[in-house]
C-alpha cells in the first residue's frame, strides 16, 4: 500500500528507503519523474507550481524560489508548466547543474524572501526585480532582453502585487550585475498593456524611437467609441496586435467593423500577428513608417482641400 508521502511529490531515495516503493515501481507508470530523484504520481497534473514543489525538495535551504517561476506560484502565470524553475542562491554557495532548473547565483539578503516548502520564495519586489535580471548574461541583444523584461513585469504589477513607485524605490542604490538593464527595463514598464505581445510591441517600438500610447481611448462626445492596443496619435497610426482569438468570424468581423469607421476618421492601422513580431522586426517599423506617411501625405490633402474650397469662398461674388 502506497503511503501518503507518495501521494505528492516526493524524494524517490528516500521513498525507497523507507520500503514505500521499489525501483521498478518508480520506472513503471504509476509515478512520473520531475527530476533526478524527484517524482510525483502519475494521475497529477502536470503544472509549473507542481514541478516547483518538486524542484524545493532537492534545492537547498538557502535558495530562493524567484522569477517567473514565483510569479506563477503567485497566480501570475508567466511560466509554462515545463518551463524552467527559476532559482537564486547566495554567491556563497552551490546548487546544480540539474536538468529542469536554472539557478543564478547573486548576493540576496534574508529579508528579501519569506519561508516556502522548505526554501525560501522571493518578496514580490524581489521577484519583479529578478524578472529583469534574469537575462543579465550577455547572451542575448540589449533590445531583445527589454523585450523579455518589460512585459512579465507589466503583468506582474498589473495584477497588484508590486506597484511601481515601490520599484523604483527598491532598485535605488542597488548594485546587481545587470541592474544598469533593470532600471532601462523599468523606465520602459507600462501596466496598461493587456497582454505580453502588447508589452513587447510597445517595447519595440520604444527602442526604435517611437512613442506608442497604451489602450488609447477614441472619444465622440465624452464617450469612448473605440479603443486602441498602441497609438501614434501625432500621425493618426495605430499599432494593433492580432492575437489567436481575433482569428474567430465574430472577433474578424468586428475588428473590420471598427477598423472601417476609424479609418474613415484618418487613422492608419498596422496590424501584428505573432509571427511577424517574432520574426524581422524591420518589417514592422517599416510598415509603421509607410502607414505614417500615408496619413501625413491625407492630412495635408485634406488640409489643400479645405484652403480651396475657403479661397474659392473669398473670391465669390455672393461672399461678403
Amino acid at each position: 500500500m502506497n503511503a501518503p508521502m507518495t501521494h505528492d511529490v516526493f524524494r524517490g531515495s528516500v521513498a525507497r528507503a523507507a520500503g514505500y516503493v521499489t525501483s521498478a515501481q518508480l520506472r513503471g507508470p504509476q509515478y512520473r519523474r520531475l527530476f533526478q530523484d524527484v517524482y510525483a504520481p502519475a494521475h497529477l497534473a502536470v503544472t509549473h507550481e507542481l514541478r516547483c514543489r518538486g524542484a524545493a525538495l532537492i534545492a537547498p535551504e538557502q535558495a530562493v524560489l524567484t522569477g517567473r517561476s514565483a510569479a506563477t506560484v503567485m497566480g501570475v502565470p508567466l511560466a509554462q508548466p515545463h518551463d524552467l524553475v527559476e532559482f537564486v542562491v547566495p554567491e556563497k554557495y552551490r546548487f546544480g547543474p540539474i536538468k529542469g532548473i536554472h539557478v543564478r547565483r547573486t548576493s540576496i539578503k534574508q529579508e528579501e524572501s519569506r519561508p516556502w516548502n522548505g526554501i525560501r520564495i522571493a518578496r514580490p519586489w524581489r521577484v519583479a526585480l529578478d524578472l529583469m535580471l534574469r537575462l543579465s548574461p550577455r547572451v542575448h541583444s540589449w533590445v531583445r532582453r527589454l523585450r523579455t523584461a518589460v512585459p512579465d513585469v507589466d503583468a506582474f504589477i498589473r495584477a497588484g502585487l508590486v506597484s511601481l513607485p515601490q520599484l523604483r524605490q527598491r532598485l535605488r542604490n542597488r548594485r546587481n550585475r545587470g541592474i544598469r538593464l533593470a532600471r532601462a527595463a523599468l523606465s520602459l514598464v507600462d501596466p496598461r498593456a493587456e497582454s505580453l505581445p502588447e508589452s513587447d510591441l510597445r517595447v519595440l517600438l520604444k527602442t526604435s524611437g517611437l512613442n506608442p500610447v497604451p489602450q488609447y481611448s477614441i472619444l465622440a462626445d465624452g464617450h469612448e467609441v473605440a479603443r486602441l492596443d498602441l497609438a501614434l496619435p501625432e500621425t493618426q497610426t495605430a499599432v494593433e496586435y492580432d492575437g489567436r482569438w481575433h482569428r474567430t468570424k465574430r472577433q474578424t468581423r468586428r475588428d473590420k467593423i471598427r477598423r472601417r469607421r476609424l479609418s474613415a476618421e484618418g487613422w492608419r492601422f498596422v496590424i501584428v500577428t505573432a509571427e511577424k513580431l517574432q520574426g524581422d522586426y524591420e518589417r514592422i517599423l517599416s510598415e509603421i513608417r509607410e502607414a505614417q506617411s500615408r496619413s501625413s501625405l491625407s492630412r495635408s490633402g485634406r488640409t489643400r482641400t479645405l484652403r480651396a474650397f475657403s479661397a474659392c469662398n473669398a473670391i465669390s461674388p455672393s461672399a461678403g
